[in-house]
């Protein structure tokens, strides 16, 4: 059914939800501020940021579990927020599943359509057909205390789709697995979404969950959204450098740029690169800038002029690749990703691809002079898991 959007799109997909102006505070502390996104119909969206960025407690708006104190959330144009929880078209799989232990498969799949007196053949064959899709199709009559890990996560994903929701909530519903099953969940549950045709919106921590399964991803961080793209466009074009850091191994350094096209960093070295002067900026003067730089895609050689020379600190094999620290002479510390080792001491020129340098503007998260990754706040540390302590419990054991 086709209905007026109230937030722009070039893509002419249906948006199945808007959010617009979205705030909620707790004990004065405000939470979320001013979020606004949307979400295409049958899109995985990822939600994507630390403890107490906000994610979990956008989800739980969403789900009916929390009340906003502003702000507008459509779905398919109708105000979500004046819907009670258990009417609204929407499931929810926590991180902790609670599933029924005294109850096979089956009964735990059926439990809501038993409360919803559904009759009995259609729940029969509503069961059976979501166990199938989740690839339970021969387990209705084991227990829970049968199952692996990844068996249980797909017994709470079936129960939730069951019901034939609209839109299918995730609140970190991978974190109780150990890394390889959650590699493989995530595979999983990526093509479970386009076999079921319907919106996920997933919360993580783990950039490489978000990274591997979303269609777009939105970084989060204190209660604001920092970035909302693809997840090529996350991690190849940062919007600052808290994203830059949080999404993969960076080098952050500060720069300048006094015409299109070139970039001088912070040790005096210019390279060419492919964006032009910011609008607000003018042409001649020391513009300053942040750069990113991939570790990967650095090229190691002999020292030359024109590249960053400097002395291998350390070097630490990482399987597929050598992580290696470059002190470069003016003292910027560089992270590097190569295939092929060297030795501790070693002299060594770095050089890079323009495309490869990601201009960024000035932050209050810009990085300090002499190292790569973002400046840290005092306290910042501390401050966040007390906040995360204080935070009341929710059914996913999920942060605000």
């Amino acid at each position: 059914m086709a209905y007026n959007q109230i937030l722009p799109d070039d893509t002419g997909r249906e948006h199945i939800i808007e959010i617009k102006d979205l705030c909620k505070s707790f004990d004065g502390t405000q939470v979320l501020k001013n979020i606004t996104f949307y979400i295409r119909n049958n899109e995985f969206i990822t939600l994507l940021g630390p403890s107490g960025c906000g994610k979990s407690t956008t989800l739980r708006i969403i789900a009916g579990f929390e009340t906003a104190d502003s702000g507008i959330v459509n779905f398919e144009g109708e105000d979500l927020l004046k819907v009670p929880a258990h009417k609204r078209n929407i499931n929810t799989v926590f991180q902790r599943y609670a599933l029924f232990p005294h109850l096979d498969v089956f009964d735990n799949v059926a439990f809501g359509l038993k409360i919803k007196k559904v009759p009995k053949k259609e729940i029969e064959q509503r069961v059976n057909t979501a166990l199938a899709k989740v690839g339970l199709a021969d387990y209705g009559e084991r227990y829970i205390d049968q199952l692996s890990g990844g068996q249980m996560q797909r017994v709470a994903i079936a129960r939730a789709i069951v019901n034939r929701p609209r839109i299918l909530l995730l609140d970190e519903p991978l974190g109780a697995l150990d890394l390889k099953m959650r590699k493989e969940m995530q595979i999983e549950l990526k093509q479970m979404q386009r076999d079921l045709g319907i919106t996920f919106v997933y919360v993580t921590h783990d950039q490489e969950e978000a990274l591997t399964m979303s269609d777009t991803i939105i970084v989060m961080k204190d209660g604001i959204i920092q970035q909302i793209g693809t997840p090529i466009d996350v991690y190849n074009e940062p919007k600052n450098a808290y994203v830059a850091d949080f999404i993969g191994e960076s080098n952050i350094v500060p720069g300048t740029m006094k015409q299109d096209f070139e970039v001088t960093f912070s040790d005096g070295i210019t390279f060419n690169c492919v964006d032009p002067l910011f609008p607000e900026f003018t042409k001649g003067e020391d513009n300053e800038v942040d750069m990113v730089i991939r570790p990967e895609d650095f090229y190691v050689s002999e020292e030359a002029e024109g590249r960053i020379n400097g002395t291998v600190e350390s070097i630490v094999f990482k399987g597929v690749h050598y992580e290696i620290l470059v002190k470069s002479d003016n003292g910027i510390v560089w992270m590097v990703h190569n295939v092929d080792p060297v030795k501790v001491g070693q002299r060594v020129g770095l050089y890079v691809d323009p495309d490869d340098i990601q201009i960024m503007r000035k932050s209050e998260m810009s990085p300090e002079p002499g190292s790569y990754g973002i400046k840290k706040i005092a306290g910042q540390d501390e401050e966040e898991a007390e906040a995360s302590s204080e935070t009341p419990e929710t059914d996913g054991g999920a942060d605000v």
